[in-house]
């Protein structure tokens, strides 16, 4: 598996996560084995989130750790924090506070019963975030050795500067959609001074941003087009898209999901990919997707494919 470097530690990580989003309806046993499965590919990075089924996935992931003793060693564990649910269909909000931020790291430590956590990221923006809390929530946190790295999700330039500007410890990752289509922060960059479809930059650069600043851009919804839409891959909509991919598949003898991979990784931003899938053999078909290096013109053709003109 494909390693890259993530923050000043230059701590060494698999190129790939194994997203924990869709792990709740699974048992202990399946869970467990997707866990070694991950593992015998050399994934060895897990993404939660304490949203994700009211704290479920987190919750079973527990169980499995705390009956395979030296598995938490082999791993590194991610979880994310600031979305707040509650009952009905607009009772959501999000919450940067002191307060929420130690609550429901304490709370994801417990589910997961673990003692630490290796990375913890702010989920989406709070509008009403006050940085100076951020500040102080990250630095007990660290203090007290429950949490040794910081990150982001869906954020923008200015929103990480202004957490900056009082988070002592770095933030090392901001974790982005990113697909073969859903591709808006290379768009951008690929159009500029241009007035066509695309050129609009949504997200402040952000992909220039992170490259410039060292921070680790984790992909998720590698298969999907649009927000959660559905996935691309053997999709009748994008047929001249599949084609290309199953093409370059064949050329490499690895699977579509595996072509998928290798696009983002392909990119020199220093990525790694969340897979959001719980089938074992196509954790292990995408994984292969790491040690493929495409060629420029590979790259270029399936962007071309996926709808996208250059200009």
């Amino acid at each position: 598996m494909k390693q890259i470097v993530i923050g000043s530690e230059k701590k060494q990580e698999s190129a790939v996560i194994q997203g924990c989003m869709r792990i709740a309806g699974l048992s202990e046993e399946a869970v467990d084995r997707l866990i070694k499965t991950d593992l015998e590919q050399g994934i060895t990075f897990f993404d939660h989130a304490d949203v994700y089924t009211d704290g479920a996935c987190e919750t079973l992931f527990g169980k499995v750790l705390a009956r395979e003793p030296g598995l938490r060693d082999q791993i590194t564990l991610q979880t994310k924090c600031g979305i707040v649910r509650g009952k009905g269909e607009h009772n959501k909000a999000f919450d940067f506070s002191k307060r929420h931020i130690l609550e429901t790291v304490n709370a994801s430590l417990k589910r997961l019963q673990t003692d630490h956590l290796d990375y913890l990221l702010l989920h989406r923006p709070d509008a009403l975030v006050e940085p100076e809390e951020v500040a102080e929530a990250f630095e007990q946190l660290y203090a007290q050795g429950k949490v040794r790295h910081f990150g982001v999700s869906n954020q923008n330039p200015y929103q990480i500067e202004l957490l900056k500007k009082y988070v002592r410890q770095p933030l090392e990752i901001n974790q982005l959609q990113l697909s073969i289509k859903f591709t808006g922060m290379i768009d951008a960059g690929l159009n500029v001074n241009m007035t066509v479809e695309g050129a609009s930059d949504r997200d402040g650069s952000i992909l220039d941003y992170c490259r410039l600043n060292g921070i680790t851009i984790q992909a998720w919804s590698p298969f999907q087009y649009g927000f959660f839409d559905g996935v691309f891959l053997d999709n009748p909509k994008f047929p001249e898209l599949n084609k290309k991919i199953d093409e370059i598949a064949a050329k490499y003898g690895v699977s579509n999901n595996a072509i998928a991979v290798a696009w983002i990784l392909r990119h020199p931003a220093n990525m790694q990919v969340i897979l959001g899938t719980t089938n074992v053999t196509r954790v292990a078909e995408s994984a292969r997707g790491a040690d493929l290096v495409l060629t420029r013109q590979e790259w270029y053709d399936i962007y071309q494919a996926a709808g996208n003109k250059l200009p």
